[in-house]
């Protein structure tokens, strides 16, 4: 290793941790320094970059190629460019040159079949950005939260008869004391539950839920919602996205993961013992009037709750048909799904929140808690100094 090696280490620790030289990530043994090709990649991924792009978006102060070089780990960049680079992807040099590689499994999508995967890496470099923020500022507060409040018995088994679905939903329901009341909201009670809540604005995905894991131990479950969809669209694809984290579906039988966490969803939402009691055993006619007060109720849409009854019985075929061609006739089954008397969006809090109280507590500085909301110094300022207005 050369005299500017050591010059350009110097100039990295003191770029990004100031004189603080023990928090810098640790050398290899042959003095080597910390690679960034992977998380340099995610990050221009997660901003929806090409390589030649990116080199625009830097002033081209280096190639494509030399960039596609940084990704590879064939070469690194000047201290400059390092920070031209973070600036240009909207993350610190601290993220991209750390050596704690968060890495997500099991990820399932609850999408249409004309998603791209271009999409589907972009949001997931997206979800590995966002959640390195989130454990961080867990990690400075001594909250770490590895594993969620799930019941002993989850994954519950699922074969080919779908009311064991019914079954993982009321024992879910039992282990986190929740009644048969309707739940007032699911991000809230999600995040109260240890599971990472994510919004973000998706175009043809609907949400995932995912397992982090880094240096092989599980660190986080996540669900990521469509910050664009309605109040009752988020509600039942976190409660879907759930579904998947709780159920086994057998891949012997001819179980349908998707279906399962579909049903999982209504029931959870629904227990069938408050919505029969709420519309009756056995049902041949039924009013729009009727179907948007149980909408209300329930905080569903009304495709879910026909869905539901017809899953529990309540309604027959005919009657399911009728609806949904009265449905489809006003344009409530087909994008954006809009129906009447949509509810509002359900925002995920807790990593604000957890910011804001890091500040409070001088446990971070303003201007570290704007690098990992994404926001100004001055936004940081003005949500801690002045009251949400109405």
């Amino acid at each position: 290793m050369g005299d500017g090696d050591l010059c350009y280490r110097h100039d990295l620790q003191y770029m990004v941790y100031g004189h603080d030289m023990s928090t810098m990530p640790r050398a290899s043994a042959e003095g080597s320094l910390p690679l960034i090709g992977n998380r340099l990649k995610l990050a221009r991924s997660a901003a929806g970059l090409s390589l030649r792009a990116l080199e625009g978006r830097i002033g081209r102060r280096v190639t494509a190629q030399a960039i596609g070089k940084y990704e590879r780990d064939e070469s690194m960049p000047s201290s400059g460019v390092l920070i031209a680079l973070a600036e240009a992807l909207g993350v610190s040099v601290e993220y991209l040159v750390s050596d704690q590689d968060l890495v997500l499994e099991a990820v399932e999508f609850r999408k249409k079949a004309i998603s791209r995967k271009r999409e589907e890496r972009h949001v997931q470099a997206r979800v590995v950005d966002l959640l390195e923020r989130y454990l961080a500022v867990e990690e400075l507060l001594a909250l770490p939260s590895v594993e969620w409040d799930k019941p002993r018995e989850a994954p519950y088994p699922v074969g080919g008869d779908l009311a064991a679905v019914d079954h993982a939903a009321l024992s879910l329901r039992t282990h986190w004391d929740l009644g048969r009341n309707p739940i007032p909201s699911m991000v809230e009670l999600l995040e109260e539950s240890g599971i990472k809540v994510l919004g973000f604005d998706l175009s043809t995905i609907g949400g995932l839920t995912a397992y982090a894991r880094r240096g092989g131990n599980r660190v986080a479950s996540v669900i990521v919602v469509n910050r664009k969809h309605t109040g009752e669209r988020q509600r039942f694809t976190l409660t879907h996205e759930l579904g998947h984290l709780v159920l086994d579906v057998d891949a012997n039988t001819n179980a349908d993961p998707e279906r399962a966490a579909q049903r999982f969803a209504g029931a959870f939402l629904m227990p069938a013992d408050v919505l029969r009691m709420e519309i009756g055993k056995r049902r041949t006619s039924i009013g729009w009037n009727e179907l948007f007060s149980l909408k209300r109720l329930f905080g569903v849409s009304v495709q879910s709750l026909v869905y539901r009854c017809r899953d529990l019985g309540i309604i027959n075929d005919a009657l399911f048909g009728r609806l949904f061609r009265e449905m489809s006739r006003f344009g409530w089954r087909s994008p954006p799904y809009w129906e009447p008397e949509s509810l509002d969006p359900e925002r995920p809090s807790r990593f604000e929140r957890l910011c804001s109280r890091a500040v409070a507590e001088n446990v971070i500085s303003d201007a570290k808690a704007a690098e990992l909301l994404g926001m100004s110094v001055r936004e940081v300022h003005g949500r801690m100094e002045q009251p949400p207005r109405q």
